[in-house]
Parts: C-alpha cells; structure tokens; sequence
C-alpha cells in the first residue's frame, strides 16, 4: 500500500528545509535543488508542492510569521500594564535558537523583499502589524499613567528600539545577548514611566520640573 503523505506536512517540512539552510548557507542558496535534498525529497517532489522557488520562499516568509504569531497568542494573560508590555516586547526579541534563527531569517527575507513584491507585501504586512502593536501598547502604558501621551511618537521609538535590537542581535549576538535585549527593553519602559512622571509633575508641559525656565 502506498504511504499516504499529509500534503499540509509535507509543506511545512520543506519550509523547514529552507529555514536550514538560508540560516546555514545564506539565502541565495536555497534554490530548489538544494531545498530537495535538504528534505530528503527529489525537485520533482518539491514541485508537487511548491511550482517555484518564489512560491517557496512567500511560504517560508508566512511559516516565520505564524510561529510568531502563534507564540504571542499563547502568551499568559497579564492584568499589569507594564509587565504585560516586558512580556510581549521580549518574545519579539532573539532571546533563545529558535527566536534567533526567526531573527536571521527574517532580515534575509526582508532584503530579498526589495526584488520580490510578494514577499514585499508579507514585509510590509509584518512591519504594519508590528508598528500596530508598539501603538497599542504604548496606549496602554499610556493609560496607566506609564508612558508619555504622545503616543504616535513613542510608538515610532518603540518600533524603532525593537527593530534595532533585532538587526544588532543578529549582527554581533556575543554582544547582544539574551540578557542585555532584555535589559535594554527593561531600561526603555523604565525611562518611558519616569518621563511620564516628571510631565505630570510639571503640569503635562512636557518639561522636567529639573529642567529650569
């Protein structure tokens, strides 16, 4: 009897098989001759699946974002604001393998984004839910008295410091480790808060009573 293959599975496995080697490699290897054997599949197996090597890579692009997705879905409920947003902002982060090799993978997709407007699309799609996000949370913070009221422009920052901390994890990780991308977010809604403070103290003027006339 012929095994029955999961076509569904056998999607994500060759997605898998990309993910390897453009971490491995680099991305302009991940043609479909080397996907193949990655998997352990011939190029006319892949192509069941798959009619291109651009139609690969937009479902290696989507399999990146649903894990990420995914994982911040299954993050615990938090009632406080400011944990909730350390919460959320360090699981964005390359914090342990499998976020750093999300993380690499990601900014080679990105560049590649530049040539290929589908992947341009799913790019712009994660940059604008990402930007979404920042603002939500600093409303939040905002809310709570635990971040400044101007919140387009703090959500400018936040997105910035995240997308910041990305590329620098990834271009020098024995610098940027798990701890001090953690720190960094720490220090960042720590400052957020104390900025807050000094306003309200100042009567929402925006100056630091410290600051003189």
């Amino acid at each position: 009897m012929p095994k029955v293959v999961d076509p569904a599975e056998r999607r994500l496995l060759l997605a898998e098989a990309v993910l390897r080697v453009m971490r491995r490699d680099g991305l302009e290897q991940a043609s479909v001759r080397n996907v193949a054997r990655e998997a352990g599949l011939s190029m006319g197996s892949l192509r069941h699946y798959f009619a291109s090597q651009s139609e690969l890579m937009v479902f290696a692009f989507r399999t990146v974002i649903n894990r990420i997705e995914s994982r911040l879905a299954g993050l615990e409920p938090e009632a406080d604001p400011r944990r909730r947003a350390q919460s959320v902002l360090t699981e964005l982060l390359p914090l342990d393998d499998e976020r750093r090799a999300e993380n690499e993978v990601w900014l080679a997709f990105t560049s590649r984004a530049m040539v290929d407007p589908v992947l341009g699309s799913l790019r712009d799609k994660g940059y604008d839910a990402l930007r979404a996000g920042c603002e939500a949370m600093v409303t939040d913070l905002s809310a709570a008295g635990l971040a400044p009221t101007d919140i387009p422009a703090e959500a400018e920052r936040l997105h910035a410091l995240l997308d910041g901390l990305a590329v620098h994890a990834a271009m020098r990780p024995d610098i940027h480790t798990a701890e001090s991308l953690t720190a960094a977010i720490a220090r960042h809604l720590d400052a957020l808060a104390t900025e807050r403070a000094s306003r309200d103290a100042a009567g929402g003027t925006g100056r630091c009573p410290c600051s003189g006339p």
